[in-house]
């Protein structure tokens, strides 16, 4: 029975894999590489104790504030068109920044949205205020951060610490030709264009893991 669930899965998964990644809505092969070498995520501390970081994991990093109430929408958002798509790829993770002191917010809002929502493979990661402010300098975004160091946007950072995103190659629906980042409190957004460049990051990932492994390379997605 065990060997029959194993085959099943593993006839399945490619299958899944494949439909996932030929829906993206335009024909880039590759999202563009905005900012190299972002710095590491700061020292912190999480909720269950667990290290975070950044290189070898491709991260969608946002920055919820330390007045999470007012961005639990957005954390629902995310969840739904991103992280639940995302979940089953093993070096897929969502980190938000926030500051020290926030824990209790954020475990009450948790157990709020898990009425709806399972968060439990999001990383929460509570640091000095200035470590966020310095990890936000670091990718060089046009979105500023809010007098609470929140902001409704997210990035997705590459396994080797980049800023992907879009750089004129491809127009989003707003007409807006460069993203650099996305924002969360629009689902739309999150469906059509996050959607498509985390598809995209992911299928990249892929197509190099295929190259790899027929060299005799293994390594892991």
């Amino acid at each position: 029975m065990k060997k029959k669930f194993v085959l099943i899965l593993l006839l399945i998964f490619p299958i899944t894999a494949y439909v996932y990644f030929s829906m993206v809505k335009h024909n880039s092969i590759y999202l563009s590489t905005l900012v190299k070498n972002v710095d590491e995520l700061p020292e912190g501390t999480t909720l269950n104790g667990m290290k975070v970081h950044l290189l070898d994991k491709i991260t969608v990093v946002g920055f919820p504030g330390d007045d999470l109430t007012k961005r639990k929408e957005s954390l629902f958002n995310l969840n739904q068109k991103i992280y639940n798509k995302c979940a089953e790829f093993d070096d897929f993770q969502m980190v938000m920044l926030l500051p020290k002191g926030s824990d209790e917010e954020v475990k009450q809002v948790i157990s709020d949205l898990k009425r709806m929502s399972d968060l439990s493979g999001w990383r929460f990661l509570f640091t000095e205020p200035e470590n966020i402010e310095a990890f936000h300098r670091s990718l060089q975004t046009k979105q500023p951060l809010d007098k609470d160091y929140g902001s409704f946007y997210v990035y997705i950072i590459d396994k080797e610490r980049n800023l992907r995103g879009r750089n004129g190659e491809v127009e989003s629906e707003k007409g807006n030709n460069v993203m650099d980042g996305y924002n969360t409190f629009s689902a739309a957004e999150l469906h059509n264009e996050m959607t498509d460049d985390i598809k995209i990051i992911l299928r990249e990932y892929r197509l190099a893991l295929k190259k790899n492994t027929g060299k005799g390379v293994k390594r892991e997605i």
